[in-house]
């Protein structure tokens, strides 16, 4: 896959081409909380049944994420932390494969997924008809005990550091470079550590 997303993307390496990936990747995480906060329904497919494909978006080629339809399922409120564990293990086996073909950062991958959560949850929170199930759900992601198994702590929570989503938007809020600045057609994030 690595290959292949340097290929479409055009990135000059392999860490480049893992990093692109997984900010497309991360998007899939990110619309499946979002789901869950919006609709109580989350993708609970089997990884396999993922596909790929490249396509055009504003004038750059780029990876798109596809899932059957019939892969959603809705969630009763007891179930919720069990799916959000479910999707950051899921997370963590895409991060953990994807450092097996590029020697990149587990914290670039994460925080390629956290910047896609940051604007959501400032998004979520802001809304009175998703609010009480987004502040849940955030809470549970900044729970050290939901990412046992990942890491020894919450690594959103630290991520956040303390702050509100809302709060940290236009900041520096990454510590590593997602290398988007090195992607032809596309330009450094907005959270870049590096001036």
């Amino acid at each position: 896959m690595v290959q292949v997303a340097q290929t479409v993307s055009q990135s000059p390496n392999e860490v480049v081409a893992a990093s692109y990936f997984m900010r497309r990747l991360g998007m899939f995480f990110a619309m499946q909380l979002y789901n869950l906060a919006a609709y109580d329904e989350i993708w609970n497919g089997s990884p396999e049944n993922l596909h790929f494909g490249a396509l055009e978006e504003f004038g750059n080629r780029t990876i798109s994420t596809f899932a059957d339809a019939d892969d959603w399922e809705m969630v009763d409120d007891g179930e919720r932390q069990a799916h959000i564990k479910r999707l950051l293990n899921d997370a963590h086996a895409a991060i953990t494969s994807l450092r097996t073909a590029a020697p990149v950062s587990p914290l670039t991958l994460w925080e390629n997924i956290f910047g896609f959560w940051l604007w959501q949850y400032h998004v979520l929170l802001s809304d009175p008809a998703t609010e009480m199930e987004a502040r849940d759900d955030l809470n549970t992601l900044k729970d050290d005990t939901i990412w046992t198994g990942i890491a020894n702590h919450s690594r959103f929570a630290g991520y956040l550091n303390g702050s509100e989503p809302s709060a940290l938007l236009n900041t520096t809020v990454r510590k590593t470079c997602c290398f988007s600045k090195d992607v032809p057609g596309l330009m450094r994030c907005g959270f870049c550590p590096i001036d």
